[in-house]
């Protein structure tokens, strides 16, 4: 009896939990979405796509059986980012983790001559500004009850140089030290704070920038892959969320968990060139 019980609990890791995922209508977002909800937690999904963001919701429901929603968010506006925590709350009681997840990749061309102000602006107004109001307003919300979980989305970019875009690089790094800076600033109130850097996995969003199909993208992290014999997906980067968000990483704040295979342990750079 006791091992079932055991076993129970780790089915429901994230049971009575309230988590909000910022770009939850697709890839890693979408993914962790439904990870979290197979583990007891009540989702909220925010995301510009307001259409896939409501189907998306509803299925996870239906096949998780917990309440699963949709809330419109632009992350660089703050209103709309003070609005989904909110939503959250009002509809669930509570905010336990956050997940700044939402982002983008930008014009994929690594050469500083294609630098262009507007491209380089738009990437760090979402993927740097958005996670820190994501931030901003969850803190606001989860001091009071002295605790929850804080998470973002970084990159492999962030530990790794050359082959990859200048503007995306440089949001990926910041991402990492807001983590850090956060980590300590929140910790002191219970609230814990870490990212995730995913390799290449395939998404819509990743697929798009590197111009290749799952297929095509697959075979290239297989190529390169230091840790051979294992096939990664977007699973595993939902996986690493689900350890953050959980009890099981109590202990655990300002950490860049770099879900990599080690490639980055060997390799200064991506491998990809779109020249």
């Amino acid at each position: 009896m006791a091992g079932s019980s055991s076993l129970s609990s780790l089915a429901k890791r994230l049971q009575g939990k309230v988590a909000l995922i910022t770009g939850g209508a697709s890839g890693i977002g979408e993914t962790t979405a439904r990870l979290f909800a197979r583990n007891g937690a009540k989702v909220v999904i925010a995301d510009v796509q307001s259409e896939l963001g409501s189907s998306v919701s509803e299925k996870i429901e239906s096949d998780s059986g917990q309440p699963v929603s949709y809330v419109h968010c632009d992350v660089t506006k703050e209103a709309d980012v003070e609005n989904a925590v909110n939503t959250a709350v009002s509809k669930y009681g509570k905010l336990d983790i956050m997940f700044n997840n939402a982002g983008i990749s930008g014009k994929y061309d690594p050469s500083i001559f294609s630098t262009e102000a507007e491209d380089f602006n738009k990437v760090i107004d979402i993927n740097v500004y958005g996670g820190l109001l994501g931030a901003k307003h969850a803190a606001r919300v989860m001091i009071p009850e002295k605790k929850g979980s804080i998470l973002f989305t970084s990159s492999l970019a962030a530990v790794i140089y050359g082959g990859v875009p200048h503007a995306y690089t440089a949001s990926k790094h910041a991402v990492v030290g807001i983590t850090k800076n956060l980590a300590v600033e929140l910790g002191k109130h219970g609230i814990r704070v870490n990212c995730i850097s995913p390799a290449a996995v395939f998404t819509p969003l990743a697929g798009r920038a590197l111009g290749l199909d799952e297929k095509t993208l697959e075979e290239f992290n297989l190529s390169i892959a230091n840790l051979k014999g294992v096939k990664l997906d977007v699973n595993d980067m939902a996986e690493a969320a689900l350890y953050l968000a959980s009890e099981e990483s109590k202990f655990v704040s300002g950490m860049n968990l770099v879900v990599d295979g080690g490639y980055s342990l060997r390799h200064s750079s991506l491998g990809i060139d779109k020249s």
